[in-house]
């Protein structure tokens, strides 16, 4: 029988929440969390289960991967699944450093599978399998299941559909196929234009991506009478977070009165953003958002004034649609009062 491996984060491995994304990689044998699952959908006996936490792989990647490559050595396996990781950024990240890893490593079939926000998506979906999944854990069994039943194609040799059947993201990968109808390209081609002139739908054979193009700004041609303001993805907050900014994938932003303040201290500020490990920031928010420098600079008079409030919100795993709106309410303010410029701080 096809025997195949897992890898998910210390959530889905029972170990813990956010309090335990340092947790170290672990193989256990045999099926936990979303395994389960992936046990049940696939024909193929998942043996092993890795569990890795979310921060030890994203700040140690390297010894995490030498880790778990080095285990992988002691098992035989046909196939490699990593997630779904959903909307969560670290963990998308996660699975597809692993997942090219074990391609790399072992020459074996690679799955994972992501929300479209997922970072994770763009920095992977042309050397892997990167299922389209749902926003959160409720998608769950549908997440697994496509992955499974995709996985059973690999696994008996099947032929496969293509991205748009078979429900991965389109990895930009462009090959001759021959049609089971035999139709000539040019009769193709026309066919879709009188769709197109009569106003019908069609499927184009060559879609070309879609993205968003930010023009360039124009430079501040009088910096020394400027008034510049600071935004911040750190998510760098006062104490008792006021505006209940989330920890991950946000929703909300908040803007600080630092008027007559020459750095923000300890204790005063600190972030919640749940994609690093805060005690740096914590101590020094400065590390994040740099008033002390910025009020060095205002006295030195490279720019007139630093505004009166710097905003601030989290990035990791904010979709693109809430960053934008999130955008568009704040540079309301920045009009208002006049900003001649942004510094923009991120992680």
């Amino acid at each position: 029988m096809k025997k195949a491996v897992i890898y998910i984060n210390q959530f889905f491995g029972q170990i813990g929440g956010e309090d335990k994304a340092d947790f170290e990689p672990i193989i256990k044998e045999g099926t936990i969390g979303p395994a389960i699952e992936l046990n049940k959908n696939l024909d193929a006996e998942v043996t092993h289960t890795i569990i890795c936490g979310d921060n030890f792989m994203g700040s140690n990647t390297e010894e995490a991967i030498k880790r778990i490559i080095s285990e992988l050595k002691n098992i035989e396996f046909d196939i490699f699944f990593a997630g779904p990781a959903f909307q969560a950024g670290r963990y998308g990240v996660a699975c597809g450093e692993i997942c090219n890893a074990v391609k790399e490593e072992f020459n074996v079939p690679v799955i994972t599978s992501m929300h479209i926000e997922n970072p994770g998506v763009e920095m992977f979906k042309r050397d892997m399998y990167v299922f389209v999944g749902g926003h959160s854990a409720a998608k769950m069994r549908s997440d697994i299941k496509a992955m499974a039943t995709f996985g059973n194609k690999l696994l008996k040799g099947e032929e496969t559909l293509g991205a748009e059947v078979e429900g991965y993201y389109p990895r930009g990968i462009r090959h001759q196929i021959w049609r089971k109808d035999g139709k000539l390209g040019a009769d193709r081609a026309v066919e879709m234009l009188i769709d197109k002139l009569y106003g019908r739908p069609f499927t184009t054979e060559l879609p070309i991506p879609k993205t968003d193009i930010v023009p360039i700004a124009e430079s501040i041609k009088d910096l020394k009478n400027a008034t510049i303001a600071l935004l911040n993805t750190g998510g760098i907050v006062p104490v008792d977070n006021p505006d209940r900014i989330q920890s991950a994938s946000a929703t909300r932003w908040g803007r600080y009165n630092i008027d007559g303040v020459d750095a923000l201290k300890g204790g005063v500020y600190k972030t919640i953003h749940a994609g690093f490990d805060p005690a740096a920031a914590d101590a020094d928010p400065n590390v994040i958002a740099p008033i002390d420098a910025l009020r060095v600079y205002e006295k030195e008079g490279k720019f007139k004034k630093l505004h009166e409030y710097f905003y601030s919100t989290v990035g990791t795993g904010t979709t693109q649609a809430e960053a934008k709106r999130m955008a568009q309410e704040i540079l309301v303010h920045l009009k208002n009062e006049g900003i001649d410029g942004v510094i923009m701080v991120s992680t």
